[in-house]
């Protein structure tokens, strides 16, 4: 038999529960036998394990089976953040987490200009906003991809750095800025954008983010350990959604994980498709069915507080018809390259009042038992939805149903 890794994909906007079932699939493969890479996104994200004892933490950059014993891999489709990870990995220790990091060197690396240009674009919306996180991610791809200004993890390394920092700061800052109709000088974001210090300070931000980790390709992913590869963000937020220019600038789906295993003699990926039992959406942007859903389930999220740059969470009810045709394209994106083995895993079910879930059907509000809620999932995704389980202390059954 081949190769074989797992993955888990966010089946909505994010949020769905990604880090609590990397968490359980680390800790089921073996815990320290096992690598957690990053297969898109970037520090924007933010996966939250919280543990049976209380033990919580939210995942920036290391994978969220680390406080099992997992290693992380960042692919070369994560994007790294210098100025976010010495805090993440200090913490990670704190707690007793492995911190065990390599990266692929072609990974892109956000820089603070990156940041001030994302922040002062999403001001500039007003009420328009896009629900952008604000750290940069969508301009550090757009810079790499738009403009061809390229900032690699191996560029981080070399002794030209600081040289080609100062070109991004001089030369594609104003293009950005231009293109985007700002004032350079105008109060905000921007302002400090040539501030004695800023590059300076950057460069030792990049060199402890290097004494961080140890650079490693993709290509030698699975050959001494088990694989899981962790989506950020989730599937009607990627690139290719049909909602721009609400989206993130990333193949939220199979497409990097894909692309990954290829590289590293993957044959087969056995991803699971991760929902909450209702919908959420953290951001701007449209959403099928935007509600109040305090009647039908009572909301216990901590990680996902009212923030300026992406406000409040929203609220609606999942309609299992729309998201089976959202797994099926992302499959079919892929069709024809690595074997695909798909289930999926439904999060927060203690969370329905009554054990009793509400869902939509045919544009009607739906109302029983969680096990009728779970049948209508899976006839309409024909993907393998179980009953909650009990094998993994650290994933509480009454919040878990899954393969």
């Amino acid at each position: 038999m081949g190769k074989i890794a797992r993955a888990v994909i966010g089946a909505a906007y994010g949020d769905e529960g990604k880090g609590r079932t990397v968490e359980w699939l680390a800790a089921r493969s073996g815990g320290s036998r096992v690598t957690v890479v990053r297969s898109n996104g970037g520090a924007q994200a933010g996966h939250t394990v919280e543990r049976a004892d209380g033990l919580r933490h939210v995942f920036h950059h290391l994978g969220s089976g680390a406080l099992v014993g997992a290693a992380t891999h960042l692919s070369r489709f994560m994007v790294s953040h210098p100025m976010k990870l010495a805090a993440e990995v200090e913490r990670v220790a704190a707690l007793g987490g492995c911190t065990r990091l390599t990266a692929d060197p072609r990974g892109l690396v956000t820089t603070p200009w990156d940041m001030m240009v994302n922040q002062a674009i999403e001001t500039a919306r007003g009420d328009g906003r896009h629900g952008s996180c604000g750290l940069g991610f969508g301009e550090t791809v757009a810079r790499a991809e738009d403009f061809g200004s390229v900032l690699t993890l191996a560029d981080l390394a070399t002794p030209g750095l600081a040289g080609k920092l100062a070109a991004i700061r001089e030369e594609w800052l104003p293009a950005r800025l231009a293109q985007a109709g700002l004032d350079p000088k105008a109060p905000g974001p921007l302002s400090h954008a040539r501030a004695a210090g800023v590059l300076e300070h950057y460069l030792e931000d990049c060199r402890r983010f290097l004494a961080l980790l140890e650079l490693r390709e993709d290509g030698t992913l699975g050959q001494d350990e088990q694989v899981v590869l962790e989506g950020a963000q989730g599937l009607r937020l990627d690139r290719n959604y049909p909602e721009f220019p609400y989206l993130t600038r990333s193949n939220t789906g199979l497409a990097n994980i894909v692309a990954v295993a290829e590289e590293a003699g993957i044959e087969t990926i056995a991803p699971i498709y991760v929902t909450r039992c209702y919908l959420t959406r953290h951001g701007r942007g449209p959403m099928p069915d935007e509600r109040d859903i305090a009647a039908y389930f009572r909301v216990d999220d901590p990680t996902n507080r009212p923030n300026p740059w992406q406000e409040t969470l929203r609220f609606g009810l999942v309609d299992p018809a729309v998201l089976a045709a959202d797994i099926a394209a992302d499959i079919l994106r892929v069709s024809g390259r690595t074997a695909i083995t798909p289930t999926l895993a439904v999060t927060c079910l203690d969370q329905a009042l009554g054990d009793a879930p509400v869902w939509l059907h045919e544009g009607k509000a739906v109302q029983g038992p969680r096990e009728r809620f779970l049948d209508a999932l899976t006839r309409a995704t024909g993907l393998n939805v179980e009953a909650a389980f009990a094998d993994a202390a650290n994933v509480p059954c009454e919040t878990f149903a899954a393969l």
